[in-house]
């Protein structure tokens, strides 16, 4: 758990839940469930007295997942959807006191969505506050230590029968954000004044580029490390980037992806690809070198390079990771599935790889 101190005047104990709005969360529910392994875990709907929307909640390891629907046309909920399509709305984090956290990063500049309230029923009371950040995407704190229910107040426990098992995912490592062009400073200032995160790295488009695409990132992370956001701007390139085409299709900035981490990723991906997740894949060319730019590594190569897996080292360790293909019609939202050695980092490594899969899906779509 984080500890307060004069430094730290925004301590987090983690990301408390993510909640998406989609079209359909009875149906996003079930996909999320079926092909990612999320156990059911909580509902709010006509049923319990809501007659706006409907949100599920599922739960795999320490990552919670809210997917909400609007009931009415025009609701604020399906406009949202009607301009994005299904996205990430709320990244939701964990702290000890929400009125403090919404005290100090409003008066460091942010702007509020929601002011400190109290939610009861039997099982406690939660206190939660919320300011906004880029495009519509808002931060929510969550004050939970008075609260022994399920998720939270106005909240059923959720127990259907279908309960495909877990796929072996534990936490968030992070979420990336990708912002418009000359917004990235913007970003890294608000996370660095407002909510006192330090930058833990930096990459630039000499860094992050191919022959026809490129982007420039920085990584925000909170003084504990329990939060890492990594916020992408597009960088001029010969084609139309993987930032430009997100911010088009979701018409603004907004969350591109959550990486989910995992303790064994071979078996992970193996499970998640039997359950029909789409993984991008980078040339087979890339493995005739890996173990010469990564040295020795605990995993055979044969089953990394039959799953498309990619190998990165820092100085503290390695990382395995992959990224799924977008898990909805647009091109925006998908998931980066992660394994740390040690590492710190990102994999700067398989960034140029991993462009040119991504660029060989766009020209697929036409969108390049």
């Amino acid at each position: 758990m984080a500890t307060n101190n004069n430094t730290d005047f925004l301590p987090i104990n983690g990301t408390d839940y993510i909640e998406f709005y989609v079209g359909n969360a009875k149906q996003a529910a079930h996909y999320y469930q079926a092909a990612f392994g999320f156990q059911p875990l909580a509902y709010a709907g006509l049923e319990t007295g809501l007659k706006d929307r409907t949100s599920y909640v599922l739960r795999q390891g320490k990552i919670t997942f809210v997917f909400t629907s609007s009931l009415l046309p025009g609701s604020p909920i399906a406009e949202h959807c009607k301009l994005h399509g299904d996205g990430i709305k709320v990244i939701a984090l964990w702290v000890d006191d929400a009125r403090m956290s919404h005290e100090e990063t409003v008066k460091r500049g942010a702007i509020s969505c929601q002011e400190p309230s109290t939610s009861c029923d039997g099982n406690g009371k939660v206190v939660s506050s919320g300011i906004h950040t880029y495009g519509e995407t808002l931060h929510v704190f969550v004050e939970r230590k008075n609260y022994k229910g399920v998720f939270l107040p106005g909240f059923v426990k959720w127990d259907p029968v279908y309960r495909p098992p877990s796929a072996g995912l534990k936490y968030v490592d992070h979420i990336v954000g990708n912002v418009g062009w000359g917004e990235m400073e913007t970003w890294v200032k608000f996370y660095h004044d407002v909510m006192g995160f330090n930058q833990l790295i930096s990459f630039d488009d000499k860094d992050i580029s191919t022959e026809y695409t490129a982007l420039m990132s920085k990584v925000m992370a909170s003084s504990n490390m329990y939060i890492k956001f990594p916020i992408n701007e597009p960088a001029k390139g010969k084609k139309k980037s993987q930032i430009e085409e997100y911010i088009e299709f979701y018409q603004g900035a907004g969350a591109q992806h959550v990486a989910m981490a995992t303790d064994n990723i071979l078996e992970t991906v193996s499970e998640l690809k039997n359950r029909g997740v789409e993984f991008l894949r980078v040339p087979d060319s890339y493995y005739d070198t890996l173990m010469e730019r990564v040295g020795k590594i605990d995993e055979s190569l044969a089953p990394i390079r039959e799953h498309g897996i990619l190998v990165d080292r820092d100085e503290d360790g390695y990382l395995l990771q992959i990224f799924s293909k977008p898990v909805q019609d647009r091109p925006t939202v998908f998931f980066e599935i992660i394994q740390r050695k040690g590492a710190k980092s990102f994999g700067k490594g398989n960034f140029k790889a991993l462009f040119e899969s991504i660029e060989l899906e766009q020209g697929k779509r036409g969108t390049l």
